[in-house]
């Protein structure tokens, strides 16, 4: 068993539920929150108030699940992300877990 973690822009969200699935992972969770990127840009360099940084509304998902259907999942992250027109992909990692009750 592992536990994988996906985030997603708020725009996504109905998407990584279908990605979950087609995955075939069945109990997960979910919680609003706010992504943060520090990048300077020329349009944040130029703006009067650039010190204050705006977070996109996002979503984090995680469970503990098989193997076999993380990978199921990355896959079919990779398909969708590589379809996307925008710079926010959805991302994931896996943590291996040592013990669980």
């Amino acid at each position: 068993m592992k536990l994988v973690i996906v985030t997603a822009v708020e725009e996504f969200n109905k998407e990584v539920l279908k990605l979950f699935k087609k995955a075939n992972i069945k109990n997960f969770s979910s919680s609003e929150i706010v992504g943060y990127k520090n990048e300077s840009s020329l349009l944040t360099a130029s703006n009067w108030f650039s010190v204050e940084k705006s977070g996109n509304e996002s979503r984090l998902f995680f469970s503990f699940t098989e193997d076999e259907h993380i990978d199921d999942l990355f896959n079919l992250i990779k398909e969708f992300n590589s379809n996307i027109e925008t710079n926010n992909p959805i991302k994931a990692i896996v943590v291996p877990i040592e013990k669980y009750i």
